[in-house]
């Protein structure tokens, strides 16, 4: 075990940083998992893109859409590992004058894709996340659509055992922490034709040092 022990210090400094290496910890099984430095969360770019490459321009057909098709409020991508769900929101009819037929109302929803990382799972220890605390670094890209008046939202939270970028540390966080709960949500808008908001590039990473000393 100390061979392994050796590996692990050998490949996030840990030593240097400032942790405790305690005998009584699987480091062959630490070594293995890598938790330190890389991207917790499964699936990070749903949607098919990267923040590095811009979406692909919207085919626009020229075609009235099928009036027998339902209406969509959900965009379409691989969300494996990701737990969704879709809001619809009222529709806002403020602002039409009395005795004005519409023809068409945007209907807006909140698509909402969660995540929760067990970080002891991934590869981490008690001693580690208790006493050293390490960083936690959230990012997240979004695509500045401009659909409506608010388009992202962000929950990010340190759980107990019990086109756009957002980003955070999480430093000195207190004992107990085990779980990171991961959620964003994206504003989509249906109006004869679907219209989206995509999210791209998501990471949760524990780093191998922390800002607080």
């Amino acid at each position: 075990m100390a061979d392994w022990k050796q590996k692990c210090d050998s490949e996030w400094k840990l030593t240097a940083s400032g942790v405790h290496l305690p005998d009584d910890v699987n480091w062959k099984t630490v070594y293995e998992k890598k938790p330190l430095g890389r991207n917790l969360l499964k699936n990070p770019s749903p949607f098919g893109s990267t923040h590095d490459t811009p979406p692909p321009e919207r085919e626009v057909t020229g075609q009235p859409p099928n009036p027998n098709l339902p209406p969509q409020f959900s965009p379409t991508g691989d969300f494996s590992g990701w737990i969704t769900t879709t809001e619809r929101l009222p529709l806002d009819t403020s602002g039409i004058p009395p005795g004005v037929v519409v023809c068409y109302l945007p209907d807006f929803s909140w698509f909402s894709l969660k995540q929760q990382v067990d970080l002891k799972a991934e590869g981490l220890w008690d001693e580690l996340l208790d006493t050293f605390q390490p960083d936690i670094a959230i990012e997240d890209w979004y695509e500045e659509t401009q659909l409506h008046a608010s388009i992202y939202e962000l929950h990010v939270k340190l759980l107990a055992a019990d086109g756009q970028t957002v980003s955070h540390v999480f430093s000195g966080y207190g004992p107990g922490v085990r779980y990171v709960h991961f959620q964003h949500k994206v504003k989509t808008k249906f109006m004869v034709e679907f219209f989206g908001t995509m999210v791209s590039g998501s990471s949760v990473v524990v780093k191998a040092t922390k800002s607080n000393p």
